[in-house]
């Protein structure tokens, strides 16, 4: 079973992570970008480096998409895999800055993971009041720092993207207990592994 866990920045998708780890110790753990030697060059390059072609941000992703897919995805497709953000996100921001149609999208992704998606994708989703309260508490990294709506404009297409691709989807209240939304999470892989 391949999840991946979705949502904007600061919805609590890492620290969902690290529980769902020492609840599933035999999982495999990804992310991306950054699952690999070479997403976490792309990562690093996205997020702290100015690039000046959006079109280049999104062929990085793609290119760190391909290789996660070959390293991680398809080596370990008998276990339970679990990444932190997924091909919904790649195609959520590009959907957003709108340089390319929605059929391309669909296209390219679909080259660079070979067709292989999540099979659920749990969306944590924040309202704009909580979405500006965790922002204040912390330094922006690049894509942060875009603004609030460019934020929230992802979370709306965090869920067209996931549509688009026929992935089950299950938003979750962001702002709910940590552990309740774990204990969510955890239930619903159990019921389905």
């Amino acid at each position: 079973m391949y999840v991946a866990l979705e949502g904007i920045d600061t919805a609590g998708k890492s620290t969902q992570v690290a529980l769902l780890r020492h609840a599933f110790s035999d999982a495999v753990i990804t992310k991306e970008p950054g699952g690999t030697s070479l997403g976490v060059k792309i990562r690093d390059i996205v997020l702290h480096h100015e690039l000046h072609s959006s079109k280049a941000e999104f062929l990085l992703f793609l290119a760190d998409r391909a290789e996660h897919t070959t390293q991680i995805i398809k080596p370990n497709k008998e276990k339970l895999i679990i990444s932190d953000r997924s091909v919904v996100s790649g195609i959520a921001y590009a959907l957003v800055k709108g340089d390319i149609s929605a059929t391309a999208l669909l296209h390219m992704n679909r080259f660079a993971t070979d067709g292989i998606y999540p099979q659920t994708v749990f969306l944590l989703q924040l309202t704009q009041d909580e979405l500006e309260y965790r922002l204040s508490q912390k330094k922006l990294d690049g894509i942060e720092s875009r603004g609030i709506s460019y934020l929230l404009s992802i979370q709306d297409a965090l869920i067209q993207a996931a549509q688009m691709l026929e992935i089950e989807l299950i938003t979750i209240n962001a702002s709910e207990p940590v552990d309740t939304i774990s204990r969510s999470i955890i239930t619903h892989i159990k019921e389905h592994q």
